[in-house]
């Protein structure tokens, strides 16, 4: 009789409530003797590891990271691409508009001049008009106070300059056009005759000398009396008389121009 007859034997006397319950080993046993497990489990084999493998990870991540790095460097390429082309295209909008504003100052510039030349032209104009001809030059009392600077600039910008009466007759007439323009009182009026240059020696605005003078003559009070300090020459307009004054002095300022009739 074999194991399998012993086994059914235990099965039956087990049912009738002789053995006890049937414990791990004794399940175990009953298998073993069935068949159903073998003596010794065979252990697991371990898989398999390889240097070669591990390498080739490693090259592989190497080889992924300097993909994405040629990436991003391209990206940076054709950022740096497009920024050039947008910096070349403000520079030649850029040199378009330098083009234009040159224009403009140039349009500007003449334009100036234009309305000087004008400005200049109307006022030779007005002088003739309205003032007193003598000449070949015209003559016109301001009324305006400037000092001795202020109504050289005020004649030239109109065109014509501060009176330089070279004569007598000059001075005659212009004398009389003074006196008469004022009517009563003495007003003194700004020619254009200073020695700012050097003590004593008149020049006329335009740098040429002096050679007629109608200073006051008084045995109370002689011109030219103010030395130094007064260099700048005024006409009184009740009697034509030259007076040295003090060149930031405020007064009216009598301007000539010249008359292009006449010429």
């Amino acid at each position: 009789m074999g194991p399998q007859f012993s086994v059914v034997v235990m099965l039956c006397l087990c049912s009738l409530g002789f053995c006890a319950p049937p414990t791990q080993q004794s399940v175990a046993a009953m298998k073993k003797a069935r068949g159903d497990v073998p003596d010794q489990l065979p252990e697991p084999e371990p898989e398999p590891t390889s240097q070669l493998s591990d390498f080739e990870n490693t090259y592989n991540y190497i080889l992924s990271r300097l993909a994405d790095m040629d990436q991003a460097i391209h990206k940076l390429n054709v950022g740096h691409y497009t920024l050039d082309v947008k910096v070349s295209q403000m520079g030649d909008r850029l040199s378009r508009i330098d083009g234009k504003v040159v224009e403009l100052e140039d349009i500007i510039h003449d334009l100036d001049k234009y309305s000087k030349d004008n400005r200049k032209e109307m006022g030779r104009l007005e002088g003739c008009q309205k003032g007193r001809r003598v000449g070949y030059k015209c003559y016109l009392v301001y009324r305006n106070f400037e000092d001795y600077a202020g109504a050289s600039r005020k004649c030239m910008e109109r065109g014509g300059r501060l009176a330089m009466p070279r004569d007598r007759r000059e001075q005659e007439a212009v004398a009389d056009y003074v006196k008469a323009f004022y009517q009563t009182g003495n007003w003194p009026v700004w020619l254009g005759v200073n020695d700012l240059l050097s003590e004593g020696m008149y020049l006329f605005d335009d740098g040429t000398r002096v050679s007629y003078f109608q200073w006051r003559k008084h045995f109370l009070s002689s011109q030219p009396d103010g030395g130094r300090r007064e260099n700048c020459v005024a006409m009184s307009s009740d009697d034509g008389d030259w007076w040295d004054h003090y060149c930031d002095r405020n007064m009216g300022y009598l301007c000539e121009f010249d008359d292009r009739v006449a010429l």
